[in-house]
């Protein structure tokens, strides 16, 4: 997950370009000029990896898959929502992805175009190359000679795969928290943490939560562009995906209940301290009360002219307290 990536002037924008004939081998590199020889070829399938591309270059890829319109500004612009848009005859879809950089989580996008015998994948932003996935695909030319349509299972799969390691470092984290949470001593840092997990997890929910409806779609429309044969494989992915979701769920009610406890330790915390306030004060009233009485300056108050006035003052005066003390003690309040 925290696998190291090139800066973002290091990644080219395009990544690889490559046919595969209809036996899923993999023919070789080709050049965005040769793109429309190959894709008017039935036995042979073209796969486009992009990082961030241009105007100029989207608009290469156009005129050799001839994408419709409004697609190629989808993809030029990132923040687009994740959903399934079918044009004429080809797909384009709208995902978004999650990496962990430098400590932190950061999201981006991946937009691809599905046609009978193309797949294109645009990553914007946050994301790991899907050279891993294209490399597994090769190592499986069985599979891979289902055309397109398994090369969009692939990507898949890899990104609701990366979501994983995510959902279990948010999970270490709030275990780690609710540590914390009681503990003796209040710590602002574990609000600050509790809310920017809880942040980082409602921004990772946004993101998984639509690859279920987006999955679902290709799992079960889209018969000319989609192949029978991948359908089970793409049920799967929308198992994980589903099992991610119930977990981001699920550990956002523990998130929301964390905050809910933190607050009420907190609370009880103060309660703790002027109960203890408040036996002191307690304490203290008692000899104040007897001393401020005796410094009244009155001729006639009980006991002023017996020589034992005074220690029996003093004796009476700590046999209270003591009594106060001892009954402060029995109901917790020292």
């Amino acid at each position: 997950m925290n696998e190291s990536m090139p800066s973002q002037a290091e990644q080219p924008m395009l990544v690889n370009c490559i046919a595969y004939g209809k036996d899923g081998r993999k023919l070789r590199d080709i050049t965005l000029d040769e793109i429309s020889d190959f894709v008017e070829d039935p036995d042979a399938f073209v796969w486009v990896g992009l990082h961030e591309p241009d105007e100029a270059l989207l608009g290469k890829l156009q005129e050799e898959f001839g994408l419709h319109d409004l697609a190629i500004e989808d993809a030029h612009n990132a923040h687009q929502r994740p959903k399934v848009e079918l044009y004429d005859d080809s797909l384009f879809i709208a995902v978004h992805t999650a990496q962990v950089v430098a400590g932190k989580i950061e999201f981006g996008e991946t937009h691809m175009f599905l046609g009978r015998n193309y797949f294109v994948t645009v990553r914007h932003g946050a994301s790991l190359s899907y050279a891993l996935a294209r490399k597994s695909c090769e190592q499986n030319r069985e599979l891979l000679s289902l055309g397109p349509s398994y090369a969009l299972y692939a990507v898949l799969d890899f990104i609701v795969d990366n979501f994983m390691p995510i959902v279990d470092t948010f999970k270490q984290e709030l275990h780690e928290l609710e540590q914390e949470i009681f503990e003796d001593t209040f710590k602002r840092a574990v609000i600050e943490r509790l809310y920017l997990l809880k942040r980082e997890l409602v921004t990772l929910r946004l993101a998984v939560s639509p690859l279920q409806d987006i999955l679902n779609q290709l799992v079960r429309l889209h018969g000319g562009l989609i192949r029978e044969e991948i359908r089970p494989y793409l049920r799967d992915v929308f198992d994980h995906a589903a099992r991610i979701s119930d977990m981001t769920n699920t550990m956002g009610e523990l998130l929301t209940a964390a905050m809910s406890v933190n607050l009420a330790m907190v609370n009880v915390g103060q309660n703790e301290v002027v109960k203890r306030l408040a036996g002191w004060a307690a304490l203290l009233a008692a000899p104040t009360l007897i001393a401020s009485w005796y410094g009244m300056n009155f001729h006639h108050m009980p006991e002023l002219d017996k020589p034992y006035a005074y220690p029996l003052l003093i004796t009476l005066t700590v046999a209270i307290c003591v009594g106060l003390f001892v009954w402060l003690r029995r109901i917790k309040w020292l």
